[in-house]
């Protein structure tokens, strides 16, 4: 016994020095979790790391001017309370300083202020990711901000707040602007020079454009993602797999100015990642120089398809979009079939409809509906035809030109059980129409049939 308590003893002490035990480190504020090893800057933290095992860096409140790159480490970002403040806020290098730290699998160059790049395990929760120091007007729609960016990692967003990743103000048209990002792909490109704004050697060594090819399954809960110029929370490509719930996502509202602003979406999962949308809070999606017709680009509270199936979407509330829940498809870039729309509650869509599944065996089951300036649902045949095995049932619509629409070549969908109210029409079959003198639609011309290719530009990087 007592050599095999002398055994235990040993192993037990190997494994205390074991780099696979977790490692706690600070930044900020020495007096704030001062029994830490403390760094004055996250990146530096990050550095210091250990390769193997999983690391805890405490983020003491304080404004961080930096990029933080995170590179195949099963890192833990919290933020915590000191005194009496707790916003740790990541607000990048002052003016010009941002450097691009990615590329994406469909092109393009990113300047995340956080990006978590081939880690397994990464979490960040309590932080502020605040991307208004970008600056990046200089450099066209090659410039792209985004707050969080996950590619080919895993982890937990959770309780963060990720403002202002918004494009120049000239720039809005170029679909770019990301809240919070993941993506599975391929990254390829040269190392930024070191000597770029002063940026230590580190970020020559380790950072830009060196992502393989692997998988992403990432959780994205209560956050507050606000003032995007092109979506709040996307999920795109296949090895992508995203539970996005209990998030507050709000768009930039009816922007306007000389060059039109993006089409907004605020939850988008397409080009074949997978996962679930559920009990978010969604809306003030609107581009607003848009007219009934054009729907190229107009916004949706969440925009799900192209090459993304068997999507659960439920227990949402979407509200002032111009698309409240969009399944959608395009030739190129694949289809939307299989996904369910469930309890969702949607108020105030404008010009088209609340609910467009413009793909296959999607169903809408139980949604309350008020206020659509098109239709309730619309089982639409403009992405492909025929479309078949669609469902419409126990909805609840109110205030809607339409309450249920069925495309020319959707005809074999069921509708069964729903509730109307205040409707022009209950269920209409066939093209859009809908007379203003029946149901106003605040500032639509004339109804005419949509001829789209999707409801809403998806960010295809």
């Amino acid at each position: 016994m007592r050599f095999r308590s002398w055994i235990l003893s040993a192993a037990m002490l190997l494994l205390a020095a074991s780099p696979m035990f977790a490692t706690n480190l600070a930044v900020g504020n020495p007096s704030c979790e001062s029994s830490y090893t403390h760094f004055s800057t996250i990146q530096s933290a990050v550095n210091a790391a250990p390769a193997s095992g999983t690391t805890t860096i405490y983020v003491c409140p304080g404004v961080y001017n930096e990029q933080v790159l995170i590179i195949g480490k099963k890192i833990t970002m919290k933020g915590v309370a000191y005194g009496n403040s707790n916003a740790s806020i990541i607000a990048g290098p002052t003016t010009g300083g941002f450097l691009p730290l990615a590329t994406s699998t469909y092109g393009g160059n990113f300047w995340p202020l956080v990006l978590v790049q081939n880690s397994p395990a990464t979490i960040i929760e309590d932080m502020t990711m605040d991307a208004g120091n970008s600056d990046l007007e200089s450099l066209g729609c090659g410039g792209d901000p985004v707050g969080v960016f996950y590619q080919n990692s895993s982890g937990t967003l959770t309780r963060n707040t990720v403002l202002n990743a918004v494009m120049g103000p000239n720039l809005g048209g170029c679909q770019g602007g990301l809240g919070i990002y993941v993506e599975t792909g391929t990254s390829t490109g040269n190392a930024q020079p070191s000597s770029v704004n002063n940026v230590p050697s580190y970020w020559a060594a380790n950072a830009p454009f060196e992502s393989a090819t692997g998988s992403s399954t990432v959780v994205v809960s209560y956050n507050n993602v606000n003032n995007f110029s092109k979506n709040g929370i996307t999920a795109n490509a296949t090895g992508t797999d995203v539970t996005v719930t209990y998030n507050t996502v709000v768009g930039q509202g009816a922007t306007t100015g000389v060059y039109a602003p993006a089409g907004q979406n605020s939850v988008q999962i397409a080009f074949g990642a997978i996962g679930t949308v559920t009990y978010n809070t969604v809306g003030s999606d609107v581009w607003a120089p848009d007219v009934f017709g054009d729907t190229g680009d107009a916004a949706a509270g969440i925009l799900v398809g192209y090459g993304s199936e068997n999507i659960t979407i439920s227990n949402n509330q979407v509200s002032n979009t111009q698309y409240g829940i969009a399944v959608e498809g395009e030739t190129g870039y694949g289809v939307g079939d299989g996904a369910t729309i469930t309890n969702n509650t949607i108020t105030a869509t404008h010009l088209y409809d609340a609910i467009d599944m413009c793909a296959n065996n999607v169903s809408a089951t139980g949604n309350k509906i008020t206020g659509a300036d098109e239709s309730g649902i619309h089982s639409d045949d403009a992405c492909f035809t025929p479309v078949t095995g669609n469902s419409v049932s126990t909805n609840t619509i109110n205030s809607a030109c339409a309450g249920v629409l069925v495309g020319p070549f959707a005809s074999t969908t069921a509708v069964s059980g729903n509730t109307y109210y205040n409707a022009a029409s209950q269920v209409t079959t066939g093209s859009d129409t809908c007379s203003p003198a029946l149901m106003p639609r605040k500032g639509a011309t004339v109804a005419k049939a949509h001829g789209k290719l999707s409801p809403a530009r998806p960010s295809k990087h």
